[in-house]
């Protein structure tokens, strides 16, 4: 597989996404400014392919606009939600630790931006750093309690509880909570809750106006999903 034609990012935007990501928080100011100015930056339009599983040893990558997904395909063409990043969130670094490819492929969900740190700058700057290593090894504990709640989610039997554990699960990782409930702050269609559930997209549209009748969630204009106090107990 080619590798992606990359560009450079705008430097200062670099700089500021890089320092608000929680593996890059120890990092000095020179270190940033050096990291930032060998990150580089790739587009990628709606359903295209961001990272191959073959692809998975080259780079670390940061979501730096847009929003992406990674997915396994079933032998029958079925596509499995694995999980799903957003602007400042970071994928590709297990590779880079272990030697491994992942056996999952990135697709962007819409037009995004996507930028690049190289292998080898991936070792000269994070993993001569204990600070930074203490912050990754948290993360990868973070993402394997993420990864056993979404087994657990395949373990129920009807597509009810899957879909609600599927949005409990989101609101988890991406809800912001006010008055009314907890909103998953994402954008999600409803294949794209078919595919972390692992069911038919009539199935969750079905579920989903059930759960709105029922005023247990609500579908806020811009297309986040309010869970209600209701849904959550």
């Amino acid at each position: 597989m080619n590798t992606p034609a990359i560009n450079k990012p705008n430097h200062l935007k670099s700089h500021n996404l890089i320092r608000n990501i929680p593996i890059f928080e120890s990092l000095s100011e020179e270190q940033l400014n050096s990291l930032s100015e060998i990150v580089e930056e790739k587009k990628f339009g709606k359903n295209s392919v961001i990272l191959w599983e073959e692809d998975t040893q080259k780079y670390m990558y940061i979501v730096s606009s847009g929003k992406v997904k990674v997915v396994q395909t079933s032998e029958d063409g079925k596509e499995h939600i694995l999980a799903i990043h957003k602007k400042g969130d970071f994928f590709g670094e297990m590779a880079l630790l272990d030697g491994r490819t992942a056996p999952a492929t990135v697709i962007a969900m819409e037009d995004s931006r996507v930028q690049l740190i190289a292998r080898e700058n991936f070792e000269k700057y994070l993993l001569k750093n204990e600070k930074v290593m203490t912050q990754l090894v948290t993360m990868l504990c973070t993402r394997l309690r993420e990864s056993w709640l979404m087994l657990k989610v395949m373990s129920f039997a009807s597509a009810e509880q899957r879909v609600r554990a599927v949005l409990e699960q989101l609101g988890k990782i991406n809800g912001v909570t006010d008055e009314r409930g907890i909103i998953i702050a994402l954008k999600l269609l409803h294949k794209d809750i078919a595919g972390y559930a692992n069911v038919s997209r009539e199935t969750v549209t079905r579920l989903l106006n059930r759960f709105e009748k029922e005023r247990k969630i609500e579908i806020l204009d811009n297309k986040h999903i309010l869970l209600k106090p209701s849904f959550v107990k």
